[in-house]
């Protein structure tokens, strides 16, 4: 067995000349040969220009990578992939992210894999996501680099390597099981998204909601050839124990590795402590809707049919909008209007006269008593971001980032971009 590597590498900056230095050494410690077609998935949940600028890989740590790709020999073609979040269009956060350019310098192409053609595969060790349509850039991949950015996460704790894998899930797959199975789904992923190497752009990392966060310096690239291993690593790096991370935990007891980081051959020039100290006394808000500075109050419910704490549904839909909505305009949570907001079977009293009370999600409700001035209702399961975005942050006062009006005309030109291509694409020959 391939012994469970990670080497952690000092970058304070995004210099193309040092990351390549960095990354090709670790390919050189890791022994890593890339081979065939070569598949390159970062992270491009979202981007935007005006307000949204550490929620992906950065572009020039990409584009480094292609470099080293092509001067290690063996990679008969490369292929940047992403399907990005929130089912807006990729190619709109390609562009304000900079990866479009970032792919055309390097002379490789970027796909869409909402947009390619795929392969219905079915996961022999999944618990519930079962079936999938596979992309073709996945599909055909000889040998794949997962390139993730390090950051708190909302509902997981972290995301790095495992929770890279919910985008290589198409748009019309990517919300399955997102609810209170969240954790065991990343690991069902796993079985597709097995990357052969993991370098992880840790150099600024991000705290608050995942998909708008706040930068945090780090100064660091993790480079690994195991994804488990190397989140791990990074578990530790941001101050949570493995054991504790569930889908972590999940990985471990499914047989992907051990969480002890003994077990994991950590080499480099900084190490796990130090990095660990630089961010001692961060607090990444949004992952605790209770210690939020706002009149709002929330009321998180369970999922009736299994009964969980529906943390990867609709809690993480409400997180999510209010954490961009911040983002946007900062201070919309604490001038927001008084009130509160019920997501999932509430089990007790919800209790505001006078006040809007919002029920989230299909089966929300009220077990105990249950008093407001007035109801909104907004169903789904989970109540997708788009119907929270228009329907439901008015009544407290809060501006949508949706109602932006150059928001709405990148959607409306992407979105006619994306239909054209999802018809084209998959009859344009592979690459």
């Amino acid at each position: 067995m391939t012994k469970r590597k990670v080497i952690i590498r000092r970058c304070d900056a995004y210099d193309q000349e040092t990351l390549k230095r960095l990354i090709g050494e670790g390919m050189e410690a890791l022994a890593m040969r890339p081979r065939g077609r070569v598949l390159i998935k970062p992270n491009v949940v979202t981007a935007n220009k005006e307000y949204i600028h550490h929620s992906y890989t950065e572009p020039r740590m990409v584009e480094a990578m292609v470099t080293v790709l092509k001067n290690h020999g063996g990679a008969e073609t490369i292929t940047i992939g992403e399907s990005g979040g929130i089912g807006i269009p990729s190619r709109m956060f390609f562009a304000e992210s900079g990866m479009a350019e970032a792919a055309k310098r390097a002379g490789v192409p970027l796909v869409d894999f909402s947009e390619e053609k795929t392969f219905k595969r079915s996961l022999e060790k999944a618990k519930w996501h079962t079936t999938m349509e596979v992309a073709r850039s996945i599909h055909e991949a000889d040998f794949k680099v997962w390139m993730p950015k390090l950051k708190y996460h909302i509902v997981t704790d972290l995301t790095n390597a495992l929770k890279l894998n919910v985008g290589i899930l198409t748009h019309k797959e990517r919300f399955h099981y997102h609810d209170d199975r969240l954790h065991e789904k990343i690991v069902d992923l796993l079985e597709v998204g097995m990357p052969d190497l993991v370098v992880t752009d840790a150099v600024i990392i991000g705290k608050g909601f995942e998909s708008s966060p706040w930068p945090v310096p780090l100064g660091a690239l993790l480079i690994s050839n195991d994804p488990l291993a190397v989140d791990v690593v990074a578990s530790h790096i941001l101050g949570y124990d493995p054991e504790e991370v569930k889908h972590l935990k999940e990985a471990s007891d499914r047989g992907y590795g051990s969480l002890s980081i003994s077990d994991v051959d950590v080499s480099g020039d900084v190490t796990v402590e130090e990095l660990a100290a630089r961010l001692k006394g961060v607090v990444s808000p949004f992952q605790d809707l209770q210690e939020l500075d706002t009149p709002i109050r929330f009321y998180e419910g369970i999922n009736p049919a299994s009964g969980n704490i529906c943390d990867g549904g609709c809690i993480c839909s409400i997180k999510g909008v209010l954490g961009t909505s911040e983002k946007k305009n900062e201070g919309s949570m604490k001038k927001a209007k008084p009130g509160a907001i019920v997501m999932g079977h509430y089990q007790g009293d919800v209790v505001h006269p006078g006040e809007t009370v919002a029920l989230i999600g299909k089966c929300a409700g009220v077990s105990g008593t249950f008093q407001a001035g007035k109801v909104v209702k907004i169903g789904g399961c989970p109540a997708t971001v788009k119907d929270l975005m228009l329907f439901m942050l008015h009544h407290f006062r809060i501006k949508s980032p949706a109602l932006d009006p150059r928001n709405m005309a990148l959607l409306i030109w992407y979105s006619l971009v994306h239909a054209i291509m999802k018809r084209v694409r998959p009859l344009l020959r592979p690459r």
